[in-house]
């Protein structure tokens, strides 16, 4: 299973900063090896995020996302103590969900 998501949700006033880093190798699959073999692609797919529970983003990836990539978003209505969950799923049906607390 990959590494947790670092995630970071700030408020200020009524938006909530949220700033996500992931730990994927994201491949594109046109990369070769040293022995010249490509390496098969591995990539995440989907992102989605909730606050409390309610879906507040959602997006489609492909491979041109780097590896190790970083995200940041603004939600309106996020209180601090609130819950903001991530999830990611990629391309050989991985999937990782982590969670913050807004400070």
């Amino acid at each position: 299973m990959a590494d947790p998501m670092r995630i970071r949700a700030q408020a200020a006033g009524d938006k909530t900063t949220v700033r996500v880093l992931m730990s994927h190798e994201m491949e594109t699959g046109q990369r070769k090896d040293a022995a010249g073999k490509t390496v098969p692609a591995w990539h995440i797919q989907e992102v989605t995020a909730t606050h409390n529970g309610k879906s507040v983003l959602s997006a489609e990836w492909g491979t041109a996302v780097s590896k190790n990539p970083f995200m940041q978003f603004v939600i309106k209505g996020a209180k601090v103590g609130d819950k903001i969950a991530v999830t990611w799923k990629d391309n050989k049906g991985d999937t990782r969900t982590d969670e913050a607390t807004v400070t």
